[in-house]
This record gives C-alpha cells, structure tokens and sequence, in this order.
C-alpha cells in the first residue's frame, strides 16, 4: 500500500504565521454573548452575511436580557437576511433564556454546557472555546475539511475525524490559532472552485488531492 503524499504541516504553519501572527474570526462582536450568538448564526453564511445582519442588532443586544426584552418577530425582523433566520431567531432567544436561568447570563467556557444550548453543536462550541478560552479548538467547517483533505492531513469522513487527525498532526505551538489560518486559507486562497494555486504560498509543496492538473 503506498502512503499518500502530504504538504509539510511545520512548514504550512509557519508561513501562516508569517502573513498573520495573530489570526481572528471575521465575525464581529465586543461580548462573549454576542460572539455565541454570532457563530450561531454562522451556519449556512457567510461572516460578512452575518456581520451585515448582527451590526443593527449588536447596538442594543449585548447580553441576553438584552435579547429577551425583545420579541420573536422583532428577532425575526432583525435576522431577516439570515439563512433559516425563523429557526435560529428561536434558538438564539431559547439560548438567552438558558443562559440567564442556569449560567447567571454567561457564556458558559464548557463543552458540556455550551452544546446543550439551542442551536450549538461541536463546531459552534469548538469557536467559541477558542476565542474564549487558552486552550485549543479545531472547528472543523466546510473550509477546514476542504483543506485537510486537499493537502493530505486527513482521509475523514465526518468533520470530528478531521478534527482528531488535525489536532494529532498540528505542532503545538501552532495549535491556538490554527483553525483560524486554516479557514482564512480555504475562504481566500483554496477555494472550492478555481483555487488561487498560482498564488499559493503552499504551492510547492501541496500534493492538491482530488484536483486535476489542470487547476488554477
């Protein structure tokens, strides 16, 4: 059986950290509860969809009192622009609730407790915990997985696979901010269609599974 050929991880790594040392979600927010709810309502959007959305609301919503003084269809008028906004406009009100009757209005910094929130699932919790929290989070979404299959770092079926043969294969130093450079990478350089290999930092050394020789 032949191994398959992998882009040197150390050597990805720096040359991410050399462009930008010091990566961050695109989504904006100035409150933990504003950046749950924010990832929240990531799901089947873009950032800057979600940030054109959340810019009116975030002037008022900073906590989740702030979220339940309003109603439904003002969440819902609010979201309007958002994929699935009815569902999420839902969610996004159970979660305050919650957040106030078990947590004392905080963002829980758990994965137990984040994940038992309406409309939080391991990605959203993984986000969140790596903007929050020191310790290292691989949220594995349509970008991550991407990537990992296309430079060889993984063969996972499911997004958890990925996110275990990352965290495995990823150095520690670079582990932190890693999903960020990931993401970045896949949202602006290798694209799902007509990835920018011509400009590609990684080029060399990118085996760039599942694409024809053709690509550029």
């Amino acid at each position: 059986m032949t191994t398959r050929k992998k882009a040197p991880v150390q050597e990805a790594f720096k040359i991410w950290q050399a462009a930008n040392p010091h990566p961050e979600t695109e989504l904006a927010y100035t409150t933990p509860f504003q950046l749950l709810v924010a990832v929240v309502l990531s799901a089947q959007m873009t950032d800057t969809g979600v940030n054109k959305a959340t810019a009116p609301l975030f002037k008022t919503v900073k906590a989740p009192e702030d979220l339940i003084a309003l109603s439904l269809e003002e969440v819902e008028t609010a979201l309007k622009s958002i994929n699935l906004f009815r569902t999420k406009a839902k969610n996004i009100l159970a979660l305050a609730h919650l957040l106030i009757e078990k947590h004392g209005s905080k963002v829980p910094l758990n994965r137990e407790a984040l994940e038992a929130l309406p409309g939080v699932g391991r990605k959203t919790a993984n986000v969140v915990l790596g903007a929050l929290t020191d310790e290292p989070q691989m949220a594995v979404d349509t970008h991550v997985f991407r990537l990992a299959h296309r430079l060889g770092w993984s063969r996972g079926k499911t997004p958890l696979d990925v996110e275990k043969d990352l965290m495995k294969l990823i150095p520690k130093p670079y582990q932190k901010h890693a999903h960020h450079w990931l993401i970045l990478h896949g949202r602006y350089i290798c694209t799902a269609k007509k990835p920018k290999c011509d400009t590609c930092p990684l080029a060399p050394t990118c085996p760039k599974i599942g694409l024809s020789k053709t690509t550029s």
